[in-house]
């Protein structure tokens, strides 16, 4: 009985299914090259299909497409994950375009990316073989219905070079109320004004019949500053008024300012921002891409102190506030007032 009882029990063993070291899954896709056109933006662009790992045994797997530019070994790749149990993913025109521009294309121009399938179980992970794919993006901005000011003059950081290159032509704050603008920061001795558009000087906001009074002409005064230090400028451009005011010195100064999230790449890697030489607490990063994402601003890499507002393009960000939405992949110009709290995302013309 002994001896029949062991043979039996290593006959069971032997039936047991035992998990295999799995084969390289199989990606392929039924396009090498694609033209996007915003016109199509919700139709298929590519579609993939792919063989998975054989373990020998049933099993779930956990897949994800893997997107890089062409030469980069897939160092900072962007994913999509699929699926349980598919094996074929169909992408649409405004997606890959997203993809693509995310990925740093771009716009109108053929981008070589190649794409992979990373499929994982607990202990292993597999990737497929690498399919390139040659892609040209379209550009489709963001709706952006607002008009911005920008501070101009030498009692500011951009002085009195009206060109669209100077990066220190710093915007104005725009309000939930049309017409309303404010500006906190440092102001040198001298003059400014305010213009809609750097590089074209009409129109332009100045200095009208009194103090507290704006005008639109183009021989318009400066507002005087009459001693550097803090203020705190709020405009009405309806109402055509103006109020300056001195405001207290901030008493903290940080020694870095980045963006983080899903945004401006992923939640554990900072984008930083440049810190004013003009004024130590206004942070700009000039034409930078964003994704369709979140973000916020944190301080020093940490997250310590950090700002954000549930608000898309501009607002006041509190300490541990909520995350900044970003609905459209774009180029932007992202100016961070840690003063403040107040920020600005504004779409590349």
């Amino acid at each position: 009985m002994l001896i029949g009882f062991l043979l039996s029990s290593c006959e069971k063993d032997d039936d047991m299914p035992v998990l295999g070291e799995g084969t390289t899954p199989v990606l392929s896709s039924n396009k090498s090259a694609v033209v996007l056109l915003n016109t199509d933006a919700s139709n298929e662009a590519v579609l993939f299909n792919w063989i998975n790992s054989d373990y020998g045994v049933s099993i779930q797997l956990t897949n994800q497409l893997e997107f890089a530019l062409k030469g980069t070994n897939f160092s900072s790749p962007k994913t999509i994950s699929l699926s349980a149990g598919e094996k074929k993913y169909s992408m649409t025109v405004n997606d890959l375009n997203n993809m693509v521009l995310a990925l740093g294309a771009t716009t109108v121009t053929a981008t070589d990316i190649e794409i992979r399938l990373k499929s994982a179980i607990s202990t292993r992970t597999h990737y497929s073989n690498v399919i390139s794919l040659k892609v040209t993006p379209f550009i489709l901005g963001p709706v952006y219905t607002y008009t911005d000011l920008y501070l101009i003059g030498d009692a500011t950081a951009g002085a009195w070079d009206n060109t669209a290159s100077n990066a220190k032509i710093y915007p104005l704050l725009k309000s939930a109320t049309p017409g309303i603008y404010t500006y906190t920061g440092f102001f040198a001795q001298g003059g400014f004004k305010m213009i809609k558009t750097p590089g074209v000087w009409d129109p332009q906001y100045g200095l009208g019949s009194s103090a507290g009074l704006l005008s639109t002409s183009g021989g318009s005064g400066n507002i005087t500053v009459v001693g550097s230090g803090y203020y705190k400028l709020t405009i009405n451009t309806t109402a055509l008024t103006y109020t300056f005011t001195s405001v207290a010195a901030p008493t903290t100064t940080y020694t870095s300012i980045s963006m983080i999230g899903t945004a401006s790449g992923d939640w554990n890697t900072d984008v930083d921002m440049q810190q004013s030489t003009f004024d130590p607490h206004v942070w700009v990063k000039k034409n930078v891409m964003l994704s369709s994402g979140e973000l916020k601003f944190r301080a020093n890499h940490a997250w310590t102190t950090n700002w954000g507002v549930a608000q898309q393009y501009f607002g006041t960000a509190a300490v541990g506030g909520g995350n900044i939405p970003v609905a459209t992949t774009f180029n932007y110009n992202v100016y961070f007032n840690d003063m403040t709290g107040d920020f600005s995302v504004i779409p590349v013309n």
